[in-house]
């Protein structure tokens, strides 16, 4: 008899919610077979047995959130499925540790399936459907971005119409406001470990915040110019974001006394630039991250950059991609946002807003000209970064930018 417990499948992560069974007991289990899914602080992972066996028994039905470690079902060779010895004491409560943010991966637990799961089992998951007929909606109309494009809650939740409740949830208090006035809408692992790190984050780490506005009408110039070199290679685009993180990231080769973190009595000054980018998912936040950023070509790092957020929002990305980051660049200038500030990433000591480029008017040789504006507001852990610090990078960084030729040689 083989215990499959809750894996711990990130450094950070301390619980996981079972999605969704795909095998059931009684189901016969071959080394290598996904047994269930698992959302965690950082993606929708596969659980994957470890040997064959027989399913006997399931613990945590699909929904329940369980700390590592905690039994969650039994593999055994058939015997013990109508045994109820076997069956553990109850799940301890979860807790509601921090951690980074979601995506797909294999993950090895312990011992499980055959034959494949039949194909409808793969189309939705249990508790897809289970939120499907609370909320009244039509699963075969429901585009799965799970894999194998599988339905999962996210995208239920999503297909739901705006005048329906989100999740037929019991409330724990009344509520203040009268019945109908409201509805609730229950947060994604992402969601809730993304509001208990931020939380953390502005009460811990004493922002401070400073804004330059550069002139990048020699950038976008220069952006074009690229463009149109890897056009006539075959390759793909370069943004202004990938100018950005290439930017950012010569900047702190230069002067790393960004690139560190706060570790108490000391700083923890991190050797390689690793440039976390933040991208807005259905479930929440998540940040992949471009690791040596400083030693890859602009081209190089717009590829990548476009390869994991495509991945990230398909929940496909692995839990490394998404950790070891030593400074992050949130970008929402393609909203029309033209400055805001962010909070940091900890234990990163900075993080740089980036809003949208605008019409500026400049005064030249006693003529007014328009020039492309372009916002930054850099907020950093004042404990690690004083003011004249921030401030001397983001100086460095204005240069660069407004002569964009530096930031490739």
């Amino acid at each position: 008899m083989t215990e499959i417990t809750m894996p711990r499948l990130s450094d950070t992560m301390e619980e996981g919610v079972v999605v969704s069974w795909l095998k059931q007991v009684g189901d016969k289990v071959a080394r290598g077979d996904i047994l269930a899914e698992i959302e965690t602080d950082k993606a929708l992972m596969e659980l994957e047995a470890f040997d064959d066996g027989v399913l006997e028994q399931i613990f945590a039905e699909a929904g329940t959130r369980v700390p590592i470690g905690s039994p969650i079902a039994i593999l055994g060779d058939g015997s013990g499925i109508s045994s109820k010895s076997a069956a553990p004491a109850p799940l301890p409560a979860a807790s509601t540790a921090p951690a980074p943010t979601a995506v797909t991966e294999t993950v090895r637990a312990q011992g499980i399936t055959s034959p494949d799961a039949p194909v409808e089992r793969r189309k939705s998951s249990p508790l897809a459907r289970k939120i499907a007929r609370e909320l009244g909606i039509d699963i075969d109309g429901v585009t799965g971005t799970g894999p194998g494009g599988r339905i999962t809650r996210q995208d239920v939740e999503s297909a739901q119409p705006p005048t329906e409740p989100a999740i037929n949830a019991p409330v724990a208090a009344a509520p203040a406001t009268a019945a109908g006035d409201f509805e609730e809408v229950a947060l994604s692992t992402v969601q809730q470990v993304s509001a208990k790190r931020l939380t953390e984050s502005m009460q811990q780490a004493p922002h401070i915040y400073l804004t330059s506005a550069i002139d990048v009408t020699e950038l976008l110039a220069f952006r074009a110019e690229i463009n149109a070199s890897l056009q006539a290679a075959g390759a793909g685009k370069v943004s202004i974001n990938d100018l950005i993180v290439k930017a950012v990231a010569v900047t702190l080769r230069a002067d790393p006394s960004l690139n560190v973190s706060f570790a108490g009595d000391k700083l923890l000054r991190h050797n390689g630039i690793h440039l976390g980018v933040a991208v807005a998912i259905a479930a929440g936040l998540v940040v992949p991250v471009i690791r040596d950023a400083d030693r890859k070509s602009v081209s190089a790092i717009a590829a990548e950059s476009r390869d994991k957020a495509e991945r990230a929002r398909e929940r496909k990305l692995r839990a490394n991609e998404m950790s070891g980051g030593t400074f992050t660049i949130s970008n929402l200038g393609m909203f029309g946002i033209e400055q805001f500030t962010a909070v940091i990433n900890p234990p990163e000591a900075a993080i740089l807003a980036v809003g949208a480029v605008t019409d500026g008017l400049h005064l030249e040789d006693g003529q007014v000209v328009v020039r492309k504006v372009l916002r930054v507001t850099l907020s950093a852990d004042h404990r690690a970064v004083d003011g004249a610090t921030a401030a001397q990078f983001l100086q460095q960084l204005r240069q660069l930018l407004e002569h964009p030729l530096r930031i490739v040689t």
